[in-house]
C-alpha cells in the first residue's frame, strides 16, 4: 500500500490529502450558517447578531456539540444588499451545507431569501420583529409579530399617555409599509380620524430630517396629544433622534416611541435629549431576571468588553438557537424535514422569567414590554402585559388576513390557509 502511494505524483497526493481533510472536516462538524449585514446601513444592528451567534456556537460547542459533533460557524457579509442576500442565501445552503441559518434583520432581505430556503428545504431563524402577513414552512419567526409589539404599543400610547394625534413614520420599505397599514386600520377602528393620521417614509440611511421634524412638530401643534410610532429602521436613526433633540421635541411634548431602536443603537448616541422617548420590545437589557444577568456576564466576557449592550434581536438569537439546539436532539438528525416538524411545541427560558414556545405557525410565545430611554442609553421597562402573548401570522385588521391562519402540523399544513374557504394559498406541505 506504501508503494503504490509512492508511485503517486507528488502534486496529486497533496491535493487528494487536502481534499481528504476537508472532507473529513465536514462530516466531523455541523455547519451553521450566519447570514447579517456586515457593511453598508444595516451593520449599525446586525453586526452585534453575527457575534451572538458566534457565541452561542461557541458555548455549545463548550456543551460537547450537537449529536456528537461540533458546530462550525460559516459567516457571509450580504453588506445591507437585498439581492446579495439572495445569493449568500444560496451559497451556505448548497455550497456550505449548513444545517440550518441564522439571519436577516429587514424584512426586505427576508423576502429576497424566503424563496431560496422554500427551494432548497433550507431553515431561516429570523430574529427581528416583522410585519406580519406571511408563514413559511422553512422560516421560524422568533422575532415579535404585530401583535406582539405595533398593536401594544399604539394601546399603551393610547390609554395610559391619552394620544389622539399620530405620526407613523418609517423607512420606505416593506415592513413599515404593512405595519403602517395594519396600525392606520387599528386606529381607524378605534375611532381616529384621517386627519389625526400623518404617515411618511424616507429611504435607508436618510439623513436630512430638518424638514420632516419640523413638519411633525407642526403636526403636534393642534392642540391634541400627538405620538410618533417609528419603523425607521438602521443608522438613518442616529440624525433622526438628533434632529428630535436640535428642534427641542421632548418626550413630554411629543413622544416617540420605536420598533427598531433599542441599545445596541442607542450606544453610538447622546441620549440626554431622548430620556423619556420610548421603545416596544420583547426584551430590554435592564430586566432584572437571573437568567438575563448570566446572559450578559456571557456576553461581556465574549466579547471582550463590559461596556458591549444586549438587546431584544440577542434575545431572539437566543432563543431560536437554543430550539434549534433541542429539535435536533429531539429528531435526532439535521434533515431538515425532520428538524422543522420537531420543532413545533419545543419550549425554552427566555431572558425576562418566561418560556418560549415555538407555535404552529412558527411563531413564539413573548411578553410585550415598553421601556423609556433613560440618560445612561438603557431602558427603565414602563409597562407590561400580565401574560405571554401567542405571535399571529396573520392580522385581524387588514382586509383579507382576519380569515387566514397559519398551522403547519396535520392535517392543515399550510402557512396560509383561509378558514372560512378551507383552502390553502401559497406553500403547502
Amino acid at each position: 500500500m506504501i508503494k503504490t502511494v509512492s508511485k503517486i505524483p507528488h502534486w496529486f497526493l497533496a491535493g487528494t490529502l487536502a481534499l481528504g481533510a476537508t472532507l473529513a472536516h465536514a462530516a466531523d462538524t455541523i455547519k451553521v450558517g450566519v447570514l447579517h449585514s456586515l457593511s453598508g446601513t444595516m451593520a449599525i444592528s446586525e453586526t452585534t447578531l453575527k457575534d451572538t451567534v458566534l457565541m452561542l456556537i461557541e458555548e455549545q460547542n463548550k456543551k460537547g456539540g450537537l449529536l456528537g459533533k461540533q458546530l462550525e460557524a460559516v459567516v457571509v457579509d450580504p453588506a445591507s444588499n437585498w439581492p446579495l442576500f439572495a445569493e449568500r442565501a444560496r451559497e451556505l445552503l448548497q455550497r456550505d451545507k449548513v444545517a440550518a441559518v441564522f439571519g436577516c434583520w429587514t424584512s426586505v432581505s427576508r423576502k429576497a431569501v424566503l424563496p431560496v430556503f422554500e427551494e432548497l428545504n433550507g431553515i431561516l431563524f429570523y430574529p427581528v420583529q416583522y410585519e406580519g402577513e406571511e408563514s413559511s414552512r422553512n422560516v421560524f419567526y422568533t422575532g415579535a409579530a404585530p401583535n406582539q409589539q405595533a398593536i401594544p404599543a399604539v394601546d399603551y400610547l393610547m390609554n395610559d399617555l391619552e394620544v389622539e394625534r399620530w405620526v407613523l413614520a418609517g423607512t420606505d420599505y416593506v415592513y413599515p409599509r404593512t405595519t403602517n397599514r395594519i396600525l392606520e386600520a387599528y386606529l381607524k377602528a378605534k375611532g381616529v380620524k384621517d386627519e389625526d393620521i400623518m404617515i411618511n417614509y424616507t429611504p435607508f440611511g436618510h439623513s436630512d430630517w430638518q424638514s420632516i421634524v419640523a413638519e411633525i412638530k407642526r403636526f403636534g401643534a393642534a392642540g391634541k396629544k400627538t405620538a410618533v410610532v417609528s419603523t425607521i429602521n438602521g443608522d438613518a436613526n442616529v440624525p433622526f433622534y438628533m434632529e428630535l433633540g436640535n428642534q427641542g421635541i421632548s418626550a413630554q411634548d411629543i413622544p416617540v416611541i420605536a420598533f427598531s431602536v433599542g441599545e445596541e443603537e442607542l450606544s453610538g448616541l447622546d441620549t440626554k435629549p431622548l430620556v423619556g422617548h420610548l421603545a416596544a420590545w420583547n426584551y430590554f437589557m435592564s430586566v432584572d431576571d437571573p437568567a438575563n444577568e448570566a446572559f450578559i456576564k456571557q456576553w461581556h466576557a465574549f466579547i471582550k468588553n463590559p461596556k458591549r449592550v444586549t438587546n431584544d434581536p440577542m434575545e431572539a438569537h437566543y432563543i431560536g438557537f437554543n430550539m434549534w439546539v433541542k429539535a435536533v436532539e429531539k429528531a435526532g438528525t439535521t434533515d431538515p424535514d425532520k428538524v422543522i416538524d420537531a420543532m413545533v411545541g419545543i419550549e425554552v427560558p427566555n431572558l425576562t422569567g418566561g418560556v418560549a414556545k415555538m407555535l404552529p405557525n412558527h411563531h413564539i410565545t413573548k411578553p410585550v414590554l415598553i421601556g423609556e430611554i433613560q440618560a445612561d442609553g438603557q431602558f427603565d421597562v414602563v409597562w407590561q402585559t400580565d401574560d405571554l402573548v401567542p405571535g399571529d401570522a396573520w392580522s385581524d385588521y387588514l382586509p383579507g388576513s382576519k380569515d387566514i391562519i397559519a398551522d403547519w402540523t396535520d392535517p392543515i399544513r399550510c402557512g396560509n390557509y383561509n378558514t372560512v374557504t378551507k383552502t390553502c394559498a401559497g406553500q403547502n406541505y
